[in-house]
Order: structure tokens, then C-alpha cells, then sequence
């Protein structure tokens, strides 16, 4: 069976720069968030997200919901506050969304281009804190871009975006995400600490090259029908379509298991020939 509170220890920095301390005992994000809250004297909701192994705001180094067993956690919390005026000009702005897993919506990627990429100071890793004095905190990516796309042409509205503290040697970046195959996920091969929002955290083997592929594909489909991007979330439909025989199954399946998202009828059949089909899927 499943051992519950592997007693694991993983080491940790704050990204800006610490010393590196040591956590363990955490079986979901919330509970690890606090835990590198507790070693470094900070509010857990002072940590916009985690990356793997690097300490720059790398959205292909993301913390999803499977952590290898030799990763560095490096925590980014909260810097400078600043608010953008957008006057949108067409229906798309050019944002992908994800969250933290702890309440926090933040910018994943930026469309070259678009309508945020001619505003300078937005940047992928700023977390979005309010949109028109409405504070967002606590929705989750899809609500957030939900709402993005619902506001008006031709009237512009206020971001409040809170970025991640930076050290020296990162002032003045600003980062575009790309696709990659295994986006935010562990190397294949390598033993897992795998987190879940209910029940205990479970010791896995990572996935297999055909799950990081079929997760990337349905990762993609996330961003083209809901402008969110979220490996944890394509990897757990992954797991759904693979035991679903037909795009009926799946959609009750996924029902089940994340009725919160509301997916439309097309884009489970796109995401059930993704998985059970990829070939007739890509054509």
C-alpha cells in the first residue's frame, strides 16, 4: 500500500538568495509551502510559486505535483508591487495563466506579439493580485483567465501584479516561457514524490515518456481552449483517459474527479484522442 508522510527530506533556498534549509513531513503544495515558511521565518503567503533546481524564474522548472527525490526547491516570494493599464484591443491578450496550488494565479507565458508583450513591465512570474481593484487572490488560473477573457474591448482595465523578488543578478530580466516535451515535470526514470490535494503524498516512478508526451500534448489543448497552462492538471486527465474505453467515459470520469472545471464537449474529445489516439489526434 501507499506509504503516507514519506518522511523525505528535500533541500531548500529562497530564490533570491539564503541559506539552504532542509524540509521534510509535507504531503501536499499548502503544507509545503509552509514548511519552507517555517525554516526561513517568512508567511507561507509570501511564496508565489517553486521552481526545480534552478533559482531564475524558469517556467519549464516549475513545481507541479511530483517532486524527484535529488531536487533543489527553490522558493520566489513576493517583491515589488506594480499596477499596468490595458486597453484591450482584441479579444486575446496574450497571457497564459497558471496557479500555485496555494491561491496564487501567475503569468506562465507571454504571446510574442500580443497585447501584453507591447507592455514592458508585465513579465512571465508576475503574480496577478487584482484586476480592476477586484482582488483575485484565492481563484483559481482557469477563474482568473475566465475573466480576462470576459472584459470589454476598447475599455481599459488595471492589473495589479506582485513579481517575484529578484536578486542582483536578475534585475531587468524578463523571461518567455517555450514549449517543451515534459514541461514542469521530473526526468522519467527517476523515483517521485508524488503530491495530491487529498490524501496522503505517494513515493511513484516517474512517468513514463508516452505519459510526459500525452500530458505535453494535453497541457497544449489546456492552453488553447482555457489560456492555462498546468502539468499536474494534464498529467491527472492523462490518468483519467487512459481508463476511459470512449470520450463518454472520459468526460463522466473527469467529471468525477474535476467537475470544478466545467470542460466543454469538444475539447474531451480533442483530449481523449490526444491520449487514446495521439497519431489520429496530430493529423
Amino acid at each position: 500500500p501507499p506509504r503516507a508522510r514519506p518522511r523525505l527530506v528535500f533541500h531548500t533556498q529562497l530564490a533570491h538568495g539564503s541559506p539552504t534549509g532542509r524540509i521534510e513531513g509535507f504531503t501536499n503544495v499548502k503544507e509545503l509551502y509552509a514548511k519552507i515558511a517555517e525554516v526561513f521565518s517568512i508567511s507561507p503567503t509570501e511564496i508565489l510559486f517553486c521552481t526545480l533546481n534552478t533559482h531564475k524564474v524558469d517556467m519549464q522548472k516549475l513545481l507541479g505535483g511530483q517532486i524527484g527525490l535529488e531536487d533543489f526547491i527553490f522558493a520566489h516570494v513576493r517583491g515589488e508591487t506594480k499596477e499596468v493599464e490595458v486597453t484591450k484591443t482584441e479579444d486575446a491578450l496574450g497571457l497564459t495563466i497558471t496557479d500555485n496550488g496555494a491561491g496564487y494565479a501567475f503569468i506562465k507565458r507571454i504571446k510574442e506579439g500580443s497585447i501584453i508583450n507591447r507592455i514592458q513591465t508585465v513579465c512571465v512570474g508576475d503574480s496577478i493580485e487584482a484586476i480592476n481593484d477586484h482582488t483575485i487572490v484565492g481563484c483559481r488560473h482557469y477563474e482568473v483567465a475566465r475573466m480576462l477573457r470576459e472584459l470589454p474591448r476598447a475599455q481599459p482595465f488595471t492589473l495589479r501584479l506582485v513579481q517575484p523578488k529578484k536578486a542582483f543578478d536578475m534585475i531587468g530580466q524578463r523571461t518567455r516561457s517555450s514549449k517543451s516535451p515534459g514541461e514542469g515535470r521530473v526526468a522519467s526514470g527517476k523515483e517521485t514524490l508524488r503530491l495530491r490535494v487529498q490524501g496522503p503524498a505517494t513515493l511513484e516512478e516517474g512517468p513514463s515518456p508516452f505519459e510526459e508526451e500525452a500530458a505535453s500534448r494535453v497541457d497544449d489543448l489546456l492552453e488553447s481552449y482555457m489560456g492555462i497552462r498546468d502539468s499536474e492538471l494534464a498529467s491527472t486527465m492523462v490518468e483519467v483517459a487512459k481508463g476511459s474505453p470512449g470520450v463518454a467515459q472520459l468526460a463522466r470520469g473527469l467529471d468525477s474527479v474535476l467537475g470544478e472545471f466545467a470542460f466543454p464537449q469538444e475539447f474531451v474529445a480533442e483530449v481523449w484522442a490526444a491520449v487514446c489516439h495521439p497519431k489520429a489526434g496530430q493529423e
